[in-house]
């Protein structure tokens, strides 16, 4: 189905507030109605194929992506796997926020570790893998716990394999034999030990000024994020600082504008930088409900050029990924402070269909209200949770 959205030429008449953004899933959506609240349009793309959709509906819109570039204020991107032409011609335009550059540190493990290495922050030990003797050798120096990741478009838990003992390490190698290694190398990191995981969502806006959201504790399952606690506890004014001292050397190095995600492993009172996505991110999305700027928001006044939001938070929220099953039931939507936000997608597994933002004013108050979400999921979703029941 083709879509006129909002009428072909009164929308590009109305090009003075309309961004664009490459991909068409749940974040182009969450933008969308961030950037509606300040007078802005949102027009998304399907980076398959090249049409511009409606970031809601995802029906096709009668517009050429020639077009949506020549008459929006901003580009911007909800993921970093890219088309390599797509992102090309979008930084052709000087529209495109953040930019190819960070969008290249984003995508590829070995960008993004060179880029680490020479700004001088810690990282995990890693070795880049481009034969299965590189692998061997790794092991040897990196053991005997390692995480081999394909250096592009793994996420959630794919392209991932766990090397724990020299009997994985033969079973991979064999795997591996016939792997185009010269068309995808690989990373294999050492599996340190970290106490957590926390990230920090920082924004910069036009004018290189930072700002940031307080540190958030993540839970994983699966690979997959599945809850996240903001504000982290236990979080001391030194680690925060240290935490937005790594953001804004990468942000600076990248010239960025908007939001930037970093994925961090605590290690006592000391930090390394497990990945960094130059976008809006799951682990942000607490903010939709905990403060007066969401990370969403944030993210298009930074690259409209407008002045930033606050992000101090104004209440303490658990996200809750909801992941792999159809839309809760009443009883969820019934309880207090429980806000759903659904993605209108197919049910399949491992997807995420919509997150739960649950807000509170006290940590007891929390954890009670996480123990009563809890009592409610379907029970693949259960053990998501189990570990913070009270």
């Amino acid at each position: 189905m083709t879509q006129t959205f909002s009428g072909n030429a009164s929308f590009l008449n109305n090009g003075n507030d309309l961004i664009v953004v490459l991909g068409h899933g749940q974040l182009a959506r969450m933008m969308y109605l961030g950037a509606t609240q300040l007078g802005l349009n949102i027009l998304a793309v399907n980076a398959d194929t090249k049409e511009c959709v409606n970031p809601v509906d995802k029906t096709r819109l009668n517009l050429t992506l020639e077009q949506a570039f020549d008459h929006c204020i901003a580009i911007t991107s909800e993921f970093e796997h890219l088309p390599k032409d797509l992102v090309k011609q979008a930084e052709a335009t000087g529209k495109f926020r953040p930019g190819a550059k960070a969008i290249a540190a984003g995508a590829d493990r070995i960008v993004e570790k060179t880029l680490l290495e020479d700004l001088g922050i810690a990282n995990c030990p890693h070795r880049i893998i481009r034969n299965t003797e590189d692998l061997a050798n790794a092991y040897t120096e990196l053991g005997p716990k390692l995480i081999l990741k394909t250096s592009r478009d793994g996420y959630d838990g794919y392209g991932q394999w766990r090397i724990f003992s020299l009997d994985e390490l033969q079973d991979i190698c064999n795997e591996l034999q016939e792997f185009d290694f010269d068309h995808m190398p690989l990373v294999a990191e050492q599996c340190v030990s970290f106490e957590r995981e926390i990230s920090l969502l920082g924004v910069t806006d036009s004018q290189g000024n930072h700002d940031y959201y307080p540190l958030t504790e993540n839970h994983h399952g699966a690979g997959q994020l599945v809850l996240s606690l903001a504000r982290a506890p236990n979080v001391n004014a030194a680690l925060q600082q240290q935490a937005q001292d790594i953001h804004d050397k990468i942000a600076e190095a990248l010239s960025y504008t908007g939001v930037l995600a970093i994925e961090l492993f605590q290690m006592g009172d000391k930090l390394l930088v497990n990945e960094i996505a130059p976008r809006v991110h799951n682990s942000g999305h607490w903010t939709q409900q905990g403060c007066a700027a969401s990370q969403f928001e944030n993210h298009i006044r930074a690259i409209a050029g407008l002045p930033l939001g606050s992000t101090q938070p104004q209440h303490l929220v658990a996200m809750v990924n909801y992941v792999g099953e159809p839309k809760p039931s009443i009883e969820i939507l019934a309880l207090k402070n429980i806000h759903l936000h659904w993605y209108d997608k197919g049910v399949r597994a491992k997807r995420k269909m919509g997150h739960i933002n649950l807000v509170a004013d006290s940590e007891a108050e929390l954890q009670a209200l996480i123990t009563k979400v809890h009592a409610l999921l379907p029970e693949s979703l259960q053990a998501n949770l189990a570990k913070l029941k009270a």
